[in-house]
């Protein structure tokens, strides 16, 4: 596909930043930035990448020359964007969450059914260099049969930076549909294995002043062939934290294990790090490798029809099992009165 023009609905998340610098990369021109609400990260981002801003979504939408949108609406309306962009023959490329219910599931899948659009999410573990490196490893049986992973994913949350809407549930979606997608997503990435059956907790420590707003959660994971997972994600990281977040993931298997140091280590390197030791290898540092595409040159290649890291059963199978955590998820409520 010949690099044309994309544009932005939807300006709620600065992860879309990545989107808008990415495809200006790829040698796309950006026909301009739609957001309703959030008129300081809009505008904060059109002056970064010198993108206009548009008062309506129909001037991107009806544009012939407009081939994909961008969207990081809020979480609960996605679903609506991605209607709108099939409506009008735009493919979609989607901040996780995509979806937040099992309505919005429900239309998700019409919607890839009807394969008029082809729709991306923007979570990038599978393009990642660290994670690329150990399901190498994985694959070439260098850890024996798998038997657990482990994610730990601290956020740190900073209330006064955060939209209103990030403590609605039915506009977030909450803890595990908007954090653990991206360890949903890896199990079945890292294992090759579908998952079979899970259980969880949601809990609420603090933060009374948004009552329901879920500050930590955990689910076990059971994946088929007898792998087991166990996800955790908090927004607890402290302030004084030289990250974002700590986060974590450890995969155990017969013959070794490996750790990944996502946000690296300040006591040991700045970057991310693969720790791996095996039954003939010592504890080391794996170099890592580049994956053979980005995440956006991964989802313009299955426009032109050709295989993708990521594919539409990908995005739907996370989906569909956050949401199911969440809907099955025990509720523990530590600021209520005993």
């Amino acid at each position: 596909m010949k690099a044309g023009r994309f544009g932005i609905i939807g300006c709620q998340h600065p992860h879309i930043g990545n989107f808008i610098s990415g495809m200006l990369k790829l040698g796309y021109t950006c026909a301009g930035i739609y957001e309703q609400e959030n008129g300081e990260l809009a505008g904060k981002l059109s002056e970064t990448y010198g993108v206009p801003l548009v008062s309506d979504p129909e001037s991107l939408l009806s544009s012939p020359e407009v081939e994909v949108i961008g969207c990081a609406s809020i979480n609960a309306e996605k679903i609506d964007v991605i209607e709108w962009c099939e409506k009008h023959g735009k493919h979609v490329m989607v901040d996780k969450p995509v979806v937040t219910t099992d309505e919005g599931l429900s239309r998700l899948k019409g919607v890839m059914d009807r394969g008029r659009i082809q729709i991306g999410m923007l979570v990038a573990g599978r393009f990642s260099p660290l994670l690329y490196s150990l399901k190498k490893r994985i694959d070439a049986g260098e850890l024996g049969r798998l038997l657990s992973i482990t994610t730990r994913k601290p956020h740190r949350l900073h209330p006064a930076s955060r939209p209103a809407w990030h403590f609605s549930k039915e506009r977030n979606g909450g803890i595990i549909i908007d954090l653990l997608i991206h360890d949903m997503d890896l199990l079945r990435y890292l294992t090759g294995r579908e998952i079979s059956d899970l259980e969880g907790f949601i809990a609420k420590n603090g933060f009374p002043e948004y009552p329901d707003f879920y500050d930590s959660a955990g689910v076990q994971v059971y994946m088929e062939g007898g792998i087991a997972a166990q996800l955790y994600a908090d927004w607890y990281t402290a302030g004084s934290s030289w990250t974002w977040g700590d986060c974590r993931i450890f995969v155990t298997g017969t013959k070794g294990s490996a750790e990944l140091r996502l946000s690296g280590d300040p006591l040991i390197a700045k970057e991310g790090l693969l720790l791996l030791v095996t039954d003939t290898q010592a504890l080391h540092r794996v170099v890592p490798e580049s994956p053979p595409v980005t995440i956006l040159e991964d989802f313009m290649g299955r426009l032109q029809g050709h295989p993708a890291l990521q594919t539409h059963e990908d995005i739907l199978k996370a989906s569909q099992a956050v949401i199911r955590a969440d809907r099955q998820a025990k509720v523990i409520n530590r600021t209520a009165p005993l």
